[in-house]
């Protein structure tokens, strides 16, 4: 006898892969299964069903509000402020004094956090462009998630306090305000920062409405939940909404190698486009 409290059959990990691969493009192998079983079944449990069967006749009858909750389940929205510092270094010290030249006649600059979750990286990338670009320049970072909750949390821009481990004193005074009372524990993103960055809740799988044009893309710890061929398109994609020579940021375990062959791997899973 089964000492799980829900059924959960192949047939009906079938189904989650299948909905979670054509919904949001990510690839669940079979050593998934006990992951999928534990996370959902929180979600069966909140709901108050009885089986997988009967959450996955819901699932299709409810489409996409309940897909994003059931990928939320799966998948992992663990970050910090300057996650992968090297990254955001790298981008103060070498990228921004060169758009800074190449983009003197707009004064613009736009960086697209794709898959922000809750908020910490867009907060980092924000603090770089006002730590780093001048006064009168139009420098935003556009931040999206296929998680709405996850999007409004960033909205909000309030996080515990031992989410900002690693910033110095010298940040946390200038771009954080600490919460007294009942909000004793937390901080909040200063307004100034809450105004250089867009929150939106964006499906990477789905058209992008992206007006403006992107000149650095963060997109870390994201298509490891993608298969090769989705992994493929989307980094096509992003080289086609890049300008030549534009900057692509991927995750420390992630890689273009064999993948995509529009960039130059520049080091420390940093790209640069060169077609």
């Amino acid at each position: 006898m089964s000492e799980r409290e829900f059924d959960f059959n192949d047939n009906d990990f079938i189904k989650v892969q299948k909905i979670v691969y054509d919904f949001a493009g990510i690839d669940l192998n079979d050593s998934k299964k006990n992951l999928v079983y534990n996370r959902l079944a929180k979600r069966i449990r909140h709901l108050g069903q009885a089986s997988f069967k009967q959450y996955l006749s819901y699932v299709e009858k409810q489409g996409e509000s309940e897909f994003i909750h059931l990928i939320n389940a799966i998948t992992t929205n663990l970050t910090f402020f300057f996650r992968e510092n090297h990254h955001f270094e790298y981008l103060a010290n070498t990228v921004i004094p060169t758009l800074l030249e190449k983009n003197a006649s707009t004064k613009k600059i736009r960086i697209w956090s794709a898959g922000c979750s809750t908020g910490e990286e867009p907060y980092s990338l924000a603090i770089i462009l006002k730590e780093t670009v001048p006064a009168g320049w139009d420098a935003k970072v556009i931040a999206t998630d296929l998680d709405s909750n996850v999007v409004n949390t960033g909205k909000t821009g309030v996080y515990k306090v031992d989410r900002l481990k690693g910033i110095s004193e010298e940040r946390k005074s200038r771009w954080f305000q600490k919460g007294t009372g009942s909000k004793s524990g937390y901080v909040r993103t200063k307004d100034e920062l809450q105004r250089t960055i867009e929150f939106g809740q964006l499906n990477l799988m789905d058209d992008w409405p992206l007006k403006d044009s992107i000149d650095v893309i963060f997109c870390r710890n994201v298509v490891i939940y993608f298969d090769k061929p989705t992994q493929t398109k989307l980094f096509n994609r992003y080289a086609d909404k890049l300008p030549q020579d534009g900057h692509l940021f991927v995750g420390h375990s992630e890689s273009l190698y064999k993948v995509c062959d529009r960039f130059d791997l520049l080091g420390q899973t940093i790209y640069q486009k060169i077609k």
